[in-house]
Parts: C-alpha cells; sequence; structure tokens
C-alpha cells in the first residue's frame, strides 16, 4: 500500500499519527492490530512481548488488552509520550513498559531468551535490510524456545501489474515525502525468506491490502536464547 510512505511524514507530528494513520489505512489499521495481537498471545497466558518500534502504541496496548506484559520501544519521544497517554486513558489488563530505545540496542538492554513475544508493526520497513537482518536474528536470541514472532509490514505486491501500479504510486509519494522530510521508508523485500533465515520455524504468512501488506508469525526453535545458538536447518524458504 503505498501510501504508506506518508508515515515518516506523520511521525514529525505525533499528535495527528494516529488519526492520519487510519485515514490512509482506510480505518483498518486498527483491526491489524487486533489481529497482531490475537497471534501474539495465542496459546500463552499472559506473556511477556517486546514491541520494537512501538510508535503511539497501538499494537502494544492491543496486547495488553489481552493480558500481556509488553515492552514498548520507540527511538521518537513524542510518540511514546502520545502512547503513555492513551495507555492512562485505556487502563489495560497488562502493564505496559515505555522505553526510548532503538532497536539496534535491544541486544545491549535485554539478555537471552527474555520474551515470550516479539513483534514488530510499520518498522521492518524504516530500516536496511543489514539491519533488518540484524534484528530478527537478535529478536530470535530474546525470545524463549518455542517464543512468538509477529512482523506486520508493507511489502511489494506479487504479479507483473499489481507490482507496476504499486510502484508508480509509491514512488510518486516517496518523492514527495522525501522532499518534505528527508526521510523514507521502503517496502520489505522478501519478508518471510528473511524470517526463516534468521532462524524460524513454522513461518505462516497472511497477505491484504491488494497485496502491498502483509503479517508474518513464526516459532522460535528450541536453544533460540542463545546469542550463539545456530540457526535451525531447513531456515531456507521463498516468499510465501
Amino acid at each position: 500500500m503505498g501510501s504508506f510512505v506518508w508515515m515518516r511524514l506523520l511521525e514529525s507530528t505525533a499528535q495527528r499519527y494516529d488519526r492520519g494513520i487510519g485515514l490512509l489505512s482506510g480505518g483498518r489499521m486498527a483491526d491489524v492490530y487486533r489481529r497482531i495481537a490475537a497471534l501474539t498471545t495465542a496459546d500463552a497466558f499472559s506473556p511477556r512481548v517486546l514491541d520494537i518500534g512501538c510508535g503511539t502504541g497501538g499494537v502494544s496496548l492491543a496486547c495488553a488488552a489481552r493480558g500481556a506484559t509488553v515492552v514498548g520501544i520507540d527511538v521518537n519521544a513524542a510518540m511514546l509520550e502520545v502512547a503513555q497517554r492513551k495507555a492512562m486513558r485505556a487502563g489495560a489488563a497488562g502493564p505496559v513498559t515505555w522505553l526510548e530505545l532503538g532497536a539496534m540496542e535491544i541486544e545491549d538492554r535485554f539478555g537471552p531468551a527474555t520474551f515470550e513475544a516479539v513483534v514488530a508493526c510499520l518498522s521492518f520497513s524504516e530500516m536496511t535490510p543489514d539491519e533488518q537482518t540484524y534484528v530478527l536474528e537478535v529478536a530470535r536470541t530474546r525470545l524463549r524456545p518455542g517464543g512468538r514472532l509477529v512482523v506486520a509490514d508493507e511489502v511489494v505486491p506479487r504479479g507483473t501489474v499489481r507490482r507496476a501500479l504499486y510502484g508508480l504510486r509509491r514512488w510518486s509519494l516517496a518523492l514527495l515525502v522525501y522532499a518534505l522530510t528527508q526521510t523514507t521508508t521502503r517496502p520489505v523485500a522478501e519478508l518471510p525468506g528473511r524470517v526463516r533465515a534468521a532462524g524460524f520455524l513454522d513461518v505462516v504468512v497472511e497477505r491484504m491490502w491488494g497485496d502491498a501488506f502483509c503479517i508474518v508469525r513464526a516459532r522460535a526453535p528450541a536453544g533460540s536464547g542463545r546469542a550463539d545458538g545456530a540457526h535451525a536447518a531447513g531456515a531456507r524458504g521463498a516468499d510465501a
């Protein structure tokens, strides 16, 4: 969905982010947050969850509403302030801790096997491919054996026609947003394959919104909490 490049512009005005992302997604983003929370908390009682790039807390609060104990991290202090105010109003069932912390700092802040689940929604598209690889591998070691990974983000649609239309729409929007903010996002290439290559198992993909957005869920293998653990055999795989 090419309109997600507008996220960069919206992030400069945190107070209007939720309203803007709601308009850009046609009101569907809240459903995505709830879907991510359902996948994250399935088969676990009050799991401890790390939300990478939590923004204004949509996913974190959805997980907390289902009883999870959540740590939401983001480098944008203004977004975290909005998240804290939303949490106070929501009175979520589970506690949420907000930390001004970047994805590259996870390894320094949290020990191995700290979480039952790690989630990331619309944050991988702000990372370089090398950063995505690093964060996935660190996430695997911070998960307990069998822990759950859920990543939701913009991806390039499959099919020549869809891909061409998507590229034209996104390119024009990206140029405008870059002119205004000097930053941009990029669709995540081969997201399911990247998750497999990082050593995760049982990778499942849900595609939506004209095939330009997907939710990928996977499971950490036994021994995933060891920082030096070997990747599971068969981690390779094509995009589903």
